[in-house]
């Protein structure tokens, strides 16, 4: 692995010493230490880059204090894991710095099988993340959290409102599939939803979440990389200048982070357009409780995602009048998967998108003659 500390300052905070709390498991970088990162394991570290968000940077590195909080909250009983704080990625002279020095430690990390959790600045970093995975040549299927696509114009550069064109014009592309779960209709605009529905991609609206929060679970099962933004939660249980009266409760973000936490193929989860300017005490725990309910997800992954022999699986086939679709059940967890085929000339490329996450109800479709939207969309991809 390589050095990545010197991308790193470490964070300036008082280290807690509570029984049976987090503190006593995170292994923090210190002035004079920077921890021996040892695979499967979860990194935490803030990466305080506005540039792209017209705020500027600040010269104190810990605008916000989320860690303090974090160290409060008590272990669950399986975490058998390592916390490492690797503190705060400097912001570069030039946003190009920053972005190198975060795509860089996101490779390093993903070689080492460690997760790294980003916390802060803007959401345009997403696109830096994407780069990290590029650097292994690596197929990427992303998720934001978000009440707006955030999908920008090619023409123009990346912002933290506009970054996904940017990932989808970048050559060579690795990106298979965006899936965006919050969307509000107020802040969408019909071309935007046009493009994302001519390029099938997975849209779960808030009143559907709010409906049956479990249609998200599937898509956050077939996720690398997930970019939640704070923006997306309503204004009453995160204050922010930019937060809606709408949006998600914190309760429910913090049940989509335990399900992202679970998802034994998710890589990477980043919380970005965290606030400078209004922060405050109860962000910083709403931040602390995500970032802890992600963890307690992780510690309880199942290691079933269906690759190579499934033989313990319980296979359910489904004719259809137009197609045979595959379905697998998980003995471990009763997660569903569905098979569905692609040529064979891209075979080996799309390889990790063969078992696509489903859940029962699609199986129930299929048994109705009703072609799963999710396979659907896949093989029109795929083709």
């Amino acid at each position: 692995m390589k050095d990545i500390s010197l991308y790193f300052a470490p964070r300036q905070k008082q280290n807690q010493n509570i029984t049976e709390s987090i503190s006593e498991k995170i292994i923090s970088h210190t002035e004079n230490y920077f921890p021996n990162l040892e695979k499967n394991n979860i990194a935490i570290f803030s990466c305080e880059e506005y540039r792209k968000d017209n705020q500027e940077n600040e010269t104190k590195f810990d605008s916000y204090d989320f860690l303090s909080e974090l160290e409060k909250l008590y272990f669950g009983d399986s975490w058998n894991f390592e916390i490492y704080d690797l503190g705060i990625i400097k912001p570069g002279n030039e946003i190009k710095d920053t972005y190198f020095a975060l795509s860089q430690v996101i490779t390093e990390l993903l070689k080492e099988n460690i997760l790294p959790i980003i916390v802060g600045g803007s959401q345009d970093l997403t696109f830096s993340i994407y780069q990290g995975y590029q650097n292994l040549e690596q197929m990427v299927n992303l998720t934001t959290i978000d009440s707006k696509f955030d999908l920008g114009s090619p023409e123009k550069t990346v912002s933290a409102n506009g970054y996904i064109s940017q990932i989808l014009m970048h050559r060579p592309c690795y990106l298979f599939n965006v899936s965006t779960i919050g969307i509000q209709a107020p802040y969408v605009k019909k071309s935007e939803l046009d493009l994302y529905e001519k390029l099938y991609f997975d849209v779960s609206r808030l009143g559907e979440f709010n409906a049956d929060f479990k249609v998200a679970e599937p898509l956050l099962r077939n996720t690398d990389l997930l970019s939640l933004d704070v923006n997306s939660i309503r204004n009453s249980d995160f204050k922010s200048s930019k937060n809606s009266p709408n949006g998600f409760y914190a309760e429910q973000i913090c049940q989509i982070s335990k399900y992202a936490g679970i998802s034994d193929k998710l890589t990477v989860f980043g919380i970005f357009n965290l606030p400078q300017n209004d922060f405050n005490e109860t962000n910083n725990q709403l931040i602390a409780e995500i970032i802890w309910y992600f963890m307690d997800g992780f510690s309880q992954r199942k290691g079933d995602f269906p690759i190579g022999s499934k033989k313990e699986y319980t296979k359910f086939t489904v004719n259809l009048e137009s197609e045979e679709i595959v379905f697998y059940k998980s003995p471990k967890s009763d997660r569903w998967w569905m098979e569905v085929p692609h040529p064979k000339k891209n075979e080996t490329k799309y390889e990790r998108h063969h078992l696509v996450p489903c859940n029962y109800e699609d199986y129930q479709a299929a048994m109705k003659n009703e072609m799963p939207n999710l396979w659907w969309k896949t093989f029109q991809k795929l083709l």
